[in-house]
């Protein structure tokens, strides 16, 4: 487990910043250092443990590019169509016989490799077969054209995949093309999730009329699955101080990270605050952040705690730009900044100077095709429609007090959030 001491997080500021927070999780919280070795196919997701050089060159033989005619460049017509008589016929997965004879050429497919002395392919649809059953090429083409060097794309030794990198499809891709089989990632973060209120049941149990069916704890278990953590689900802890700190105290040594939903805000029924204070440390941070201004995170037994707030936009905004950070940290991750995509505002909007805020929208093609995007129409952190009828978030600066219609803003797609 990844150990920390009760200061690490120790911040001096009223408010933190985005920015802030962020740096502050990814400098200060220690990687954990269990290793294992896992098959390609399940390795996506997985975060690489050591660099990986390339073990043979990609790709590892000169090869044709296209479908059509090999010939030496000194044979390369220069001025005017010239015919070749046909000398042989390589397939991609054959072996070449022999090289081409000068003044000739040899028919070849797309991946087979290239005969010795040979350095150009002609498209097959450039060329033409005369009455004699010669191939007749046009002149001017490039030495070299449509031929892929051994090496082109990877020479061999070089670092190709990287410690720390989370590995996705195309990377996985890339060490089967090296002829691997297995690979050393880092262990999956152990996350234990509590939701906590009175207010909340777990769904398919009984409910009061005055309660919620607790969606906040199924959502972040969602996300961090697809950050490739491994969760513990640990239900809803009621707001009674000595229940949720004897809770918290049990998982602790157990797990890397703990991550609360709800009762973080300072009201006198929050009361994650004083449990996590009364078995270690905590500083609350009040993050300059709409939605998502109370976020507490602290130590327990050397192992972290992350409590988010109760509404469910809210809590999803903050996982992503706390809690996703935080599983990379603790994974020896490298950072996977989130860049949002430039797009037109097609909406008003207002908001204090100073406070990062992310409102939901949508995206619509505008008359002159650039893509455009539409607030949805109600305000409120505790719409779970606003994040299922929308298709990301646009981000607003800290120094961004207004928004006009046909302003320049950045989108992050929900996509590209985990």
């Amino acid at each position: 487990m990844a150990q920390l001491s009760d200061d690490c997080f120790a911040f001096g500021g009223p408010m933190m910043s985005v920015d802030e927070a962020v740096g502050l999780i990814t400098t200060r919280v220690n990687a954990i250092a269990d290793l294992e070795t896992v098959s390609l196919v399940d390795a996506d997701g997985r975060v690489l443990a050591h660099d990986i050089a390339a073990p043979l060159p990609l790709p590892p033989f000169t090869n044709s590019a296209v479908d059509g005619y090999a010939v030496r460049n000194a044979d390369i017509p220069q001025t005017a169509e010239q015919a070749f008589p046909l000398d042989g016929r390589i397939q991609a997965g054959g072996l070449v016989q022999a090289p081409i004879r000068p003044g000739h050429t040899a028919r070849i497919f797309t991946g087979a490799p290239m005969p010795p002395d040979a350095e150009t392919v002609f498209m097959q649809e450039d060329v033409r077969i005369d009455e004699s059953g010669r191939i007749v090429l046009p002149p001017g083409l490039k030495p070299g054209s449509n031929v892929r060097p051994a090496g082109e794309d990877i020479p061999q030794g070089q670092v190709a995949l990287r410690a720390g990198q989370r590995l996705r499809p195309q990377h996985v891709a890339l060490a089967a093309a090296f002829g691997l089989t297995h690979l050393d990632v880092v262990r999956r973060i152990r996350v234990a999730v509590f939701s906590t209120g009175d207010e909340l049941a777990s769904p398919g149990g009984s409910r009061a009329a005055s309660q919620l069916f607790d969606s906040n704890r199924f959502m972040l278990m969602a996300m961090l699955r697809r950050l490739g953590c491994e969760v513990s689900d640990l239900g809803i802890l009621r707001d009674e101080r000595s229940s949720l700190a004897n809770g918290l105290k049990q998982v602790a040594g157990a797990h890397d990270l703990i991550l609360t939903t709800g009762g973080v805000s300072t009201g006198e029924e929050d009361h994650v605050k004083a449990a996590v204070e009364s078995i270690g440390s905590l500083v609350l941070w009040r993050m300059a952040i709409k939605p998502g201004r109370p976020v507490a995170m602290g130590i327990i037994d050397g192992t972290p705690l992350i409590g988010l707030p109760g509404n469910p936009v809210a809590s999803f905004v903050t996982f992503v730009h706390v809690v996703r950070p935080t599983v990379l940290a603790l994974a020896g991750g490298l950072p996977e900044p989130l860049l949002p995509i430039p797009v037109r505002a097609a909406f008003t909007y207002k908001k204090k100077i100073g406070r990062r805020e992310y409102v939901r929208a949508s995206l619509r093609r505008g008359e002159d095709g650039a893509l455009e995007a539409i607030k949805f129409p109600r305000e409120g952190a505790g719409l779970l429609s606003s994040l299922v009828e929308t298709d990301g978030l646009i981000e607003l600066g800290e120094d961004i007090t207004r928004v006009e219609p046909g302003q320049g803003v950045g989108f992050l797609p929900y996509a590209g959030l985990l």
